[in-house]
């Protein structure tokens, strides 16, 4: 009988660690089963409608690159309309997708475009190194990279919008941040202090070189190359300063006729420079930019295109208050330009001072309203208007929805 006890008490000691481990391996599958890739995703957005025609003293007064709805007889206006689709497909491979339904074509409004589309591959598992493929924003300029839905002034500055429509390419570039450096740039972003988003601090890539949307046009690509370093001060203030550049050749392909080119292929050397510094609004903030370089531009003396020198930049000066639960931001900002357009018609020639004052209201993360007041003075021409000067002020007013 004794035996038969300790074989019994043997079964049971044994049963019980076999449902002990049994029910341990089933908590861990549970804790560790992954989520399947498509929903990992997530979609967000921004809409942003103006209105610009308030206080306007001089309605030949116009911005192509920047607002369609400035000047002539624009009335309210969707600036913009984005929905953005991003998600892990797994741990080291992530997907963007972004859509735009508020461009313009042939006079109409509120076309479907694609803005961004592109894939990156992270080479280690903090994703120090990662390279990006497809359509995207070319790293070039803190001002370019920055999201409008983050930017103060409603649109880019001359000076370094000037070097690609939508600020975008297709090609392939490489990306290169500490960990610790890729958690700061986040971080700028998320509380609301106007980062330009996570592009590395090192970044170098080839693109088609004729901007988002476009073929290539002469089988030569563009190359670029931006170093930026954040840092946060002892204080907690936080600083960035950066230098990029890119080279490569441009096919004016919207001209005039009778216009004359300096060779057949219609192909100029497109090459910049720009140095970049932000102190973040904590709460007074500054950004400024300049960058020079050479491309193509339209010359009316000789009624020719031909390659010129161009330079320009920008300066904000802001301040982040925060009344309650809202964010106001005064903002002020110079900026000037002078050199051609390569990507407008005849690469129109450009010469523009404009200051402009305004305040951004964030009356919670999903609303916000931006007023601003434009001084200006433009010099835009091409052979269908070969003296063409206008300046003039304004009122110009958006309301931003994020979703």
């Amino acid at each position: 009988m004794a035996s038969f006890y300790r074989v019994f008490g043997l079964i049971l000691i044994g049963l019980t660690v076999f449902f002990n481990v049994s029910g341990q391996d089933s908590v861990t599958t549970v804790a560790v089963t992954k989520k399947k890739w498509f929903e990992t995703f997530t979609i967000r957005g921004y809409v942003q409608t103006r209105y610009n025609r308030l206080l306007e003293t001089n309605p030949n007064l116009k911005c192509e690159q920047c607002d369609r709805s400035w000047g002539g007889n624009g009335g309210f206006f969707l600036r913009r309309v984005r929905v953005i689709i991003q998600g892990n497909i797994s741990d080291r491979v992530s997907i963007y997708i972004q859509p735009d339904f508020a461009s313009s074509a042939g006079g109409g409004l509120n076309y479907g475009q694609i803005r961004d589309a592109y894939f990156d591959l992270a080479f280690d598992e903090k994703k120090t190194w990662r390279i990006r493929v497809g359509q995207s924003k070319i790293p070039y300029g803190f001002e370019g990279m920055q999201s409008s839905s983050n930017r103060l002034p409603l649109d880019r500055s001359d000076g370094i919008n000037s070097s690609f429509v939508n600020e975008r390419d297709i090609g392939a570039f490489l990306y290169w941040a500490p960990a610790e450096k890729r958690e700061l740039l986040s971080r700028l972003t998320e509380d609301g202090l106007k980062g330009s988003g996570d592009y590395g601090v090192a970044g170098f890539g080839v693109f088609n070189g004729q901007s988002a949307n476009r073929p290539d046009q002469n089988r030569q690509v563009h190359v670029v190359g931006r170093f930026s370093w954040p840092t946060q001060l002892s204080n907690g203030q936080i600083i960035e300063a950066g230098i990029q550049a890119y080279t490569g050749k441009y096919t004016v392909a919207d001209t005039t006729r009778g216009v004359k080119l300096i060779n057949p292929e219609a192909s100029y050397k497109d090459e910049r420079v720009a140095a970049s510094f932000t102190l973040y609004p904590q709460p007074f903030g500054i950004q400024a930019e300049y960058n020079v370089g050479t491309g193509p531009e339209y010359d009316p003396a000789t009624n020719t295109i031909q390659q010129k020198k161009l330079q320009g930049g920008y300066f904000i000066a802001n301040y982040m208050m925060k009344p309650g639960k809202m964010v106001l931001i005064p903002f002020a900002r110079y900026h000037y330009y002078q050199g051609g357009k390569k990507f407008e018609l005849d690469a129109r020639s450009y010469q523009v001072n404009e200051l402009e004052l305004g305040a951004e209201w964030q009356i919670n993360r999903n609303v916000e309203l931006v007023a601003m007041y434009v001084f200006s003075n433009r010099r835009y021409e091409d052979a269908a208007n070969p003296d063409n000067k206008q300046s003039g002020r304004l009122l110009r007013l958006q309301a931003q929805l994020n979703f």
